[in-house]
């Protein structure tokens, strides 16, 4: 019980959405907003070293990704990214951030060092390669590629060799697998084929060889899950279906166990979206 959720907060209409960053303990008590809501945030991530949040906006319209203090809320602006496709996630001892963008059209993943600001690429493929996210020992890195000609998450070391595939679910996709804590699991979105309104969102876990794959939540849209310390639970947004005339459609974290079962409503005062839940603190 003794941990925090980042998260973003989103109010107003679906074309003049707001978007603040917010933290809360994980119960929903005791929140705060990061931002003010006058420019918009996506994706936060809790540093391991859980005292900075990386979060990825477009303040002053231009795609840039900052650090920021959780306690005195200063920034710190790590870079523009101008081909950035996912936000990035820490390495395992706060001092790198993975992630992946776009050049010349093509999505790969790399490597950025905090101290030196170097910037190192990590897969070389005609495919897209995005949402990368270290093991908790930092040897390995699991993302999503469509390489294979869909969606499907892939597992290499952590300087990009000795790639290989781990999910080979028919129909469909996978999308943003996250490393649990214990090391165990790897946790994932996966989108069912079908026409677009038929397309069914799980969240699901398999281990990290790609055994044991098993969903343990669904919705009209589900995504984004994020790991409690214990690794034995997971926290995630579920989005209802809006009406013909653009009413409902709200957006709400929910918390649910390893096993599928206790699913439970995070409560907030607004709409939430991306949670990421810190270790635990010290």
């Amino acid at each position: 019980f003794d941990s925090q959720v980042v998260f973003v907060s989103e109010s107003g209409s679906p074309k003049k959405r707001k978007k603040q960053l917010a933290i809360m303990d994980q119960d929903g008590e005791n929140l705060r907003y990061l931002t003010d809501g006058s420019y918009k945030v996506l994706t936060p991530r809790f540093a391991p070293n859980m005292k900075d949040v990386t979060y990825f906006s477009y303040k002053d319209g231009l795609p840039k990704v900052f650090l920021m203090n959780v306690d005195t809320k200063q920034n710190r602006l790590i870079g523009r990214f101008p081909g950035m496709t996912f936000a990035p996630r820490f390495s395992p001892d706060s001092k790198k951030l993975l992630l992946s963008m776009s050049k010349h059209g093509n999505s790969d993943i790399y490597l950025y060092d905090l101290a030196t600001n170097k910037m190192r690429q990590l897969t070389d493929h005609p495919a897209i390669d995005t949402s990368p996210s270290f093991s908790p020992d930092g040897k390995k890195i699991v993302f999503n590629s469509d390489r294979s000609g869909s969606q499907q998450l892939y597992v290499m070391d952590a300087n990009g060799s000795n790639v290989q595939r781990i999910s080979f679910g028919e129909r469909g996709g996978y999308a943003t697998p996250v490393w649990s804590p214990r090391g165990d699991y790897i946790a994932f979105t996966k989108i069912q084929a079908g026409v677009e309104e038929n397309k069914k969102f799980h969240i699901g876990v398999m281990r990290p060889d790609g055994s044991g794959e098993r969903l343990i939540a669904n919705g009209f849209l589900v995504e984004a899950p994020t790991w409690a310390p214990n690794g034995r639970v997971l926290m995630f947004f579920r989005q209802s279906p809006s009406d013909r005339n653009g009413r409902g459609g709200s957006v709400k974290l929910y918390s649910i166990d390893l096993t599928g079962h206790n699913e439970r409503l995070i409560p907030t005062p607004k709409d939430a979206s991306d949670p990421a839940w810190s270790p635990l603190l010290h």
